[in-house]
């Protein structure tokens, strides 16, 4: 019985192959079955057809690859102080509402007028306008150190939604080393003047001041960064000029750190005490730097120290040495490539003698030997010329031309974009007039993005589209470009555009090709879908 079943098989294998190769149709073979009927005897199929593929209909767009214009590229941001209530909120009695409001108009005024990050403080004194477990909540927001805001929210939480559905960066800005502002109100139970006791030293001024030698300082900060970065969707950490405090907060007398310098000097220290004193700003900018990439390698970290190195450096600048009053050797950080971006306050005109703007610019251009980003900070709100809005404009040029394609600038501060009432037209006219991503920072390595898939639809005078990418949650923008008579137009586009109706015809020309590119919080490009319009 088995050799007649192979007999079988061997019989329908054989009449499948033959006539599999006839016009690619199956025709069931006759055969005679001279075995006895058995349940596992195999049967001869049904006659099955093989239909071959009908080629599709082109549809009305198709794909090809073209060579897209480059997009305009600067940072473009404006600090925004909390601290004695510069800025935000205007006032610390306000409701939540009202402070609502106020962060809601100064992001849609920098989105108006084509700016893209934001500088926000979050730690004016070592106290919070954020959820934090660690410090209070800060005088300045509710008008009493420890007090949440009621009803309870979350300002910076707040502040990155805001910013980011609009296509802004947003940067928290601490101050590293103030315990405690002489505007802040009273030093209550709460305050870290009073809980860090051991670490405080209180400075003629009235102000409160972290002794930046002692390892307990470094510890406590890096905490309250490390936890910022690892709850937070932040662009950046931001370090203002306060290191070691100018010496007129302590009206001239010498920084009060016998206690830790005496230590120093036991355990066998050999370095003169301001070398030790800058060797300990050094050792924490460098740990913060590596903590916070440590943590989420794209958030950036960038410092803003003062705008003189030392006297002489380049020649002929006179001023303030923030290497020997602040003991802030920040020609080093930015030698090293401590930080991701480096903005000096270069906060004079560019006629002055002494301080000339474009000579330290290109002084700090010839120290950034690791080549990371040089956005000057501009004195927007008071600087000390006739016509503000021209000088804030010229100050920008000049910065394009020694910055290239790496150019950017901050503003200092909001106000000094609205009090004057020529500034923001002089920029949304002038160097402002379209928008910009910002550069690429190469040195930070990042997953590329993946190609947006573009759909197209003909709607008669305009076309819809359409697009998506499998991998969004990397996306932070989009790039439309749209092609009229052999020209290409570029817009970009918040993170929640996905679809746009694009007219055919504009101004007599008409439309050739669409595509589309995502871009991710670095300023990386994905590559482009692009589409023929017929």
């Amino acid at each position: 019985m088995n050799i007649i079943k192979l007999t079988v098989l061997a019989g329908v294998f054989a009449s499948y192959a033959s006539c599999s190769v006839q016009n690619n149709t199956i025709k069931e073979a006759p055969t005679k079955n001279t075995a006895k009927p058995n349940s596992n005897t195999i049967k001869p199929k049904d006659p099955v057809t093989v239909v071959k593929p009908v080629a599709p209909v082109p549809p009305a767009e198709e794909n090809f690859r073209t060579v897209l214009p480059e997009v305009k590229r600067e940072f473009r941001g404006a600090w925004i102080a909390s601290v004695a209530n510069i800025n935000w909120p205007s006032r610390n009695n306000l409701t939540v509402d009202q402070q609502k409001a106020e962060a809601i108009s100064m992001l849609d005024m920098l989105k108006d007028n084509n700016f893209n990050a934001a500088i926000f403080q979050i730690r004016p004194s070592a106290d919070a306008l954020y959820t934090s477990n660690i410090e209070p909540w800060s005088y300045f927001l509710t008008g009493e150190t420890g007090m949440a805001p009621y009803p309870n929210y979350d300002p910076l939480q707040f502040w990155i939604e805001e910013a980011h559905k609009r296509g802004m960066e947003l940067h928290v800005w601490l101050n590293p080393y103030r315990a405690h502002h002489s505007n802040g109100g009273a030093v209550n139970s709460l305050s870290m003047a009073n809980k860090l006791s051991d670490i405080v030293v209180r400075l003629k001024n009235g102000m409160y001041w972290f002794d930046p030698a002692n390892p307990k300082t470094q510890g406590h900060v890096s905490n309250v960064v490390k936890d910022i970065v690892k709850r937070y969707d932040i662009d950046a950490i931001h370090f203002d000029d306060y290191f070691y405090p100018y010496a007129t907060y302590n009206r001239g007398a010498d920084f009060p750190d016998n206690a830790t310098w005496n230590e120093y000097q036991r355990s066998g220290g050999t370095l003169s005490r301001a070398d030790w004193r800058r060797d300990n700003v050094n050792k924490f900018v460098e740990r913060i730097y590596k903590e916070i990439h440590a943590e989420k390698n794209y958030v950036r970290f960038g410092i803003s120290p003062f705008g003189i190195w030392k006297p002489g450096y380049p020649e002929g600048i006179v001023g303030s040495s923030q290497y020997d009053e602040l003991y802030a050797d920040a020609k080093l950080w930015l030698n090293k490539g401590w930080v991701d971006y480096f903005s000096p306050q270069l906060y004079w005109p560019i006629d002055a003698k002494g301080q000339g703007f474009e000579a330290l610019l290109n002084w700090w251009k010839s120290e950034n030997t690791m080549n990371r980003h040089l956005w000057p900070g501009l004195n927007t709100v008071e600087i000390k010329v006739s016509d503000r809005p021209t000088e804030i404009k010229n100050q920008i040029e000049i910065s394009r031309q020694i910055l290239k394609n790496g150019a950017g600038e901050i503003h200092w501060s909001i106000a000094g974009l609205t009090r004057n009432a020529g500034m923001l037209p002089t920029l949304k006219n002038g160097p402002y007039s379209e928008k910009a991503l910002v550069p690429k920072t190469p040195w930070i390595k990042a997953v590329p993005l993946q190609t947006p898939t573009l759909f197209v639809t003909d709607n008669g005078s305009f076309v819809q589209t359409n697009w998506s990418t499998q991998n969004i949650g990397n996306v932070f923008q989009w790039i439309l470009f749209t092609q009229y008579n052999g020209v290409w137009e570029t817009e970009i586009l918040t993170l929640d555009t996905l679809s746009k109706d694009i007219p055919k015809s504009k101004e007599g020309k008409r439309l050739n090709a669409v595509a589309i590119k995502a871009v991710d919080r670095l300023g990386n490009e994905s590559d482009y879908m692009a589409k023929k319009i017929k």
